[in-house]
């Protein structure tokens, strides 16, 4: 017997009725479903909640389903085999379907005070010890639990308040989500200020979603977020590696780049790559922007994106800067540049704790620059086999598409990969015996990268 849409609080909520929204289980994964069906026949309430209805109701596919339930989190992983408890600070449930992970969580509420939940035919209080903030207001653990309500008010926007129940087919609104929707707001749920010490990270996702969904932030969501960036210090590097990712590879990278360069926020992301694009050579900022534009179309396209590439961009004007001056004949040090490349990643990582995989790669990626310009025949076999050839050819064209004169050097390498074995080598003896074109010294102004 399913029994949602029983738990309390649940009449303080606005009912939308089936005949009045668009949500159908059509439209919502096999596996969410399957979740939320032993849920009922486990005599528990369960909902979709969060992004799933939010981009169901705007007329989006969901990436993900994520379900709201009464049940404890060792009472859903008694439900499902597949099932797997993570986090301390936040306890979720992970229930796995093959490739699709369902997430899973269990109704919170406020810590001032004791809460109850249903567990079995009993009920149990849960301890204080279970809730902790540090001297700033920021959310150490988060495992009290509470009722339906208690767990809308606890969510972050109002757009991500919305419960789709198997009962009746009825969307739940406990603060005033379906408005803000229809005005294309979002808004924070309780006072701005308190819920950004709770958790910082909530200035990113305001931004994310803002970008995401071409909405706009309600003015006492905006206004604190420039004062209140400093609390991003207190996030660590790996988490806001993990952010960052999120806000890069949405599919909206061009906007977000811009809302974080138009707030203080960017400036506890990026702030090496801030500095530079406002003072280096212009080409390298264009360079960002175009590869911002190409991860955009990349996704669009359901390809991938490697954050290797998008880091090795991000942080491009900030390595044209640390090599500036160019020697004046326009010669290439190696070990000035390996250097260089090695600092600059070490100017990142305070800010973005960039797994060293990604770093490895970035820098290989700025290194073939340098050797895809030398084209002997030994450098080119040994370039062309390399392993990261593609996104180095791919970072090339984009230096180019910025402006950089590089006496068609993307075009030589468009034709030697598509020429066979016969045109290859004569390619190669057409570069042995092109003379060195001879290289001015950037300008304070434009300048041209090496």
């Amino acid at each position: 017997m399913n029994h949602i849409d029983n738990s309390p609080g649940v009449e303080r909520a606005k009912i939308i009725n089936r005949e009045d929204h668009n949500i159908s289980r059509k439209l919502i994964s096999p596996n969410a479903l399957k979740v939320l069906y032993r849920l009922g026949e486990g005599n528990f309430d369960g909902y979709l909640v969060g992004g799933c209805v939010r981009d169901i109701m705007l007329g989006k596919k969901p990436k993900d389903f994520d379900v709201a339930t009464n049940a404890t989190p060792e009472q859903v992983r008694s439900l499902f085999k597949n099932a797997r408890i993570i986090g301390r600070r936040f306890k979720i449930v992970h229930i796995r379907y093959g490739r699709e992970i369902i997430e899973v969580t269990t109704f919170r509420a406020n810590h001032d005070a004791s809460n109850e939940i249903a567990d079995g035919a009993s009920r149990r209080k849960i301890k204080e010890l279970d809730s902790a903030h540090s001297t700033s207001g920021m959310i150490l653990r988060d495992n009290v639990y509470g009722n339906i309500d208690e767990d809308a008010l606890r969510r972050d926007f109002t757009i991500n308040a919305l419960y789709y129940s198997l009962d009746q087919f009825r969307v739940l609104d406990f603060c005033g989500g379906i408005e803000d929707l229809k005005s294309h707001s979002i808004k924070m749920i309780g006072d701005p200020k308190a819920r950004y010490h709770e958790d910082p990270v909530r200035m990113l996702r305001a931004i994310r979603f803002a970008a995401k969904l071409d909405f706009d932030l309600d003015t006492p969501t905006a206004e604190p977020i420039d004062k209140l960036a400093y609390l991003l210090e207190s996030i660590s590097s790996a988490r806001l590696f993990d952010e960052t990712i999120k806000l890069l590879t949405g599919g909206n990278a061009v906007k977000t780049f811009e809302l974080l360069r138009q707030s203080r926020v960017g400036d506890y992301l990026f702030a090496p790559t801030m500095n530079s694009i406002n003072k280096g050579p212009d080409n390298s900022s264009r360079l960002l922007d175009l590869a911002l534009v190409n991860t955009d179309s990349r996704l669009a396209l359901g390809k991938s994106v490697t954050p290797a590439f998008l880091f090795a961009a991000l942080l491009w004007p900030v390595l044209q800067n640390r090599l500036a001056p160019a020697s004046p004949n326009g010669d290439i040090d190696y070990q000035r540049h390996q250097n260089a490349a090695n600092d600059v990643i070490l100017e990142q990582l305070p800010f973005t704790a960039v797994p060293k995989r990604f770093t490895i790669a970035a820098k290989e990626i700025w290194e073939l620059q340098l050797r895809l310009a030398r084209r002997n025949k030994r450098s080119i076999e040994s370039s062309f086999a390399h392993p990261r050839f593609r996104a180095a050819y791919d970072f090339l064209l984009l230096r180019e598409e910025s402006g950089e004169d590089l006496g068609g050097l993307g075009q030589w390498w468009t034709d030697f990969q598509l020429a066979d074995k016969e045109q290859r080598g004569e390619l190669v003896l057409s570069a042995a015996k092109t003379p060195k074109r001879a290289r001015r010294k950037p300008s304070r102004g434009k300048g041209e990268a090496g």
